[in-house]
């Protein structure tokens, strides 16, 4: 059966009795289920091992997991056993609340999913859970190939239960692994088929949250973060608030919601994600010495926050403590291979002259990106990025230019196409799109540098240098190789050529006479009325002239999506 179609499911009345809010959770169908025992064979559970150890391992002596998806035995049993307090049961009460759950009871969970459906494959939404649960270990793993496993858990729940009737989990599901795929488009078409049907389940919002955030649907995102808030207020909703308010660089707006959202948080795993959120926003106002501190206490929280590694790695290069971020990179990647810290520790290795290391990583990126290629990750935003500046400028152009085809126009999608074409040598085309990602990226000192760097490039030194200026002071390290350049590119425009005519610097204002002593006014009164000013000169006049307007845009009409 064919569950990804180009348009969702028609939406029937159901044949079975519609599936409650209550049993759904904050990633799909997870928390529509009581504990059952777990089984006598599993091994206990070892933080020490690898991530696919660790997920192999609680399920020995029970099925494979791709063969628990494609082939299982029927048996008709249909009742759960009694529920046991257990790791399965705080990762249900996790997702209940809409929380992420803790590593370890995560993997307890599938493990115990795979094992309960193997003997009851006509359970529909153990299906959807189970296939819910690859999708956040595979983002929390950075390991692809459990969204393919997701994608057949998925399939298997809507074999037993079409959509249309009542199993709308396996829909959430399937929006769910569309956004961890990148796939937007999907992830909102599926999402916007549970919400027609059943407009009060707030566990389909953060999956259109997401989806139209990756659109650059921001009045739609903002109608959905409302709604998410209304239905389900706490702690997912209030991080939800202040991502949005981020976005639109409501910087002092967003740290209230964050740090309420950290006040109440209590589980470690949701307290480790609002610290690490609050290292995010001092980290974007330019306050590395408080991310430091704001990771670290995310990593106190839960040492398994693996982003919060790498954020603190990030903030570390930025205080010149160069040598610990390389530690925290290497842990975090130890532990959370994602291609985005890869492109990160490249650079630094380069901005530190360690050419063959930088070499080395970039390497290893170009692998992970074919890796999630491969398992249907569209990773468009990224590949571009790093052609830009480190690859191949016009092959960035043609992956970035389709990705706005399918509509992926978010403000971090048009910066990367602006850099881009002014880096494959087109300015001109490169302004617009430079100067919608700073309309719409609120103050994010990356997109700020790369459209001053673009006016400056076409001799609108004015607005250039106001964005490079507005670049350095939101964040003046941003990056181990850009924060330098913007800081060059500033200089030079502060400084240009005497006869360059496109100067638009004003002249600096005449200095004030020198007081007289009163004596000196007496003495002087007599003395005949002073001779006029000499006229300027008209090179002068020019330099008087007040500087242009902010970040230009071209005055050619709007394209066609996807066009140029």
């Amino acid at each position: 059966m064919d569950v990804m179609p180009q348009q969702p499911p028609q939406s029937p009345g159901p044949s079975r009795r519609p599936l409650e809010v209550s049993d759904f959770s904050g990633a799909s169908a997870l928390s529509s289920f009581t504990d059952p025992a777990p089984p006598a064979e599993l091994p206990p559970l070892s933080l020490r091992t690898t991530l696919r150890r660790a997920a192999l391992g609680v399920v020995a002596g029970a099925v494979l997991v791709t063969g628990a998806v494609v082939a299982v035995p029927e048996d008709g049993k249909k009742a759960a056993p009694p529920p046991v307090p257990g790791p399965v049961s705080r990762a249900l009460a996790a997702t209940a609340s809409g929380a992420p759950a803790a590593l370890s009871d995560l993997t307890a969970l599938i493990g115990d999913r795979q094992q309960w459906v193997g003997t009851h494959p006509s359970d529909a939404r153990s299906w959807a859970v189970l296939g819910t649960a690859y999708v956040e270990w595979g983002r929390r793993s950075a390991d692809a190939a459990y969204y393919g496993r997701a994608e057949q858990a998925l399939k298997r729940s809507l074999d037993v239960q079409p959509g249309e009737s009542g199993n709308t989990a396996a829909w959430v599901g399937l929006a769910v692994l569309a956004d961890a795929r990148h796939d937007f488009g999907t992830a909102k078409k599926w999402g916007e088929a549970v919400r027609a049907r059943r407009p009060r389940e707030w566990a389909v919002y953060p999956a259109l949250i997401d989806a139209y955030s990756g659109l650059g649907e921001s009045g739609s995102v903002r109608t959905a973060v409302e709604r998410f808030t209304a239905l389900r207020a706490g702690v997912p909703a209030l991080l939800q608030t202040a991502r949005m308010r981020l976005d639109r660089g409501r910087h002092q707006e967003a740290l209230a919601a964050a740090r309420d959202a950290a006040g109440r948080a209590t589980a470690p795993a949701q307290k480790a994600e609002c610290l690490s959120l609050l290292g995010e926003l001092a980290w974007e106002r330019g306050d590395p010495a408080e991310a430091v501190k704001q990771y670290g206490a995310a990593l106190r929280a839960d040492h398994d926050h693996r982003p919060s590694l790498a954020g603190r790695a990030r903030a570390l290069v930025a205080l010149g403590r160069t040598d610990e971020a390389q530690r925290d990179y290497r842990a975090a990647l130890a532990r959370l291979p994602r291609p985005e810290y890869m492109l990160e520790l490249g650079e630094l290795y380069e901005s530190l002259g360690r050419e063959s290391d930088a070499v080395e990583q970039y390497a290893r990126l170009r692998g992970a990106l074919a890796h999630d290629d491969g398992q249907g990750v569209d990773n468009a935003l990224l590949r571009g990025r790093f052609e830009a500046d480190h690859g191949d400028p016009a092959a960035a152009v043609e992956v970035l230019d389709a990705a706005w085809g399918r509509a992926h126009r978010s403000a971090a999608v048009a910066d990367a196409l602006g850099w881009a074409l002014h880096r494959s040598g087109d300015p001109s085309a490169a302004l617009e799109y430079a100067a919608r990602a700073v309309d719409t990226g609120g103050h994010n000192a990356s997109y700020a540098y790369h459209l001053g760097v673009i006016q400056k490039a076409l001799g609108e030194y004015g607005p250039a240098r106001r964005n490079l200026t507005e670049a350095l002071r939101a964040n003046p390290r941003f990056s181990p190789l850009a924060g330098p350049a913007a800081q060059e590119a500033l200089d030079i425009l502060t400084t240009p050529p005497e006869d360059d005519p496109r100067d638009a610097r004003p002249a600096p204002d005449p200095e004030p006479p020198a007081p007289r002593q009163p004596q000196q006014a007496a003495l002087a009164a007599p003395a005949a009325p002073a001779s006029p000013a000499p006229q300027q000169t008209e090179p002068q006049q020019a330099e008087q002239e007040p500087m242009g307007p902010g970040p230009q845009r071209p005055a050619s009409t709007p394209r066609a999506p996807g066009s140029r």
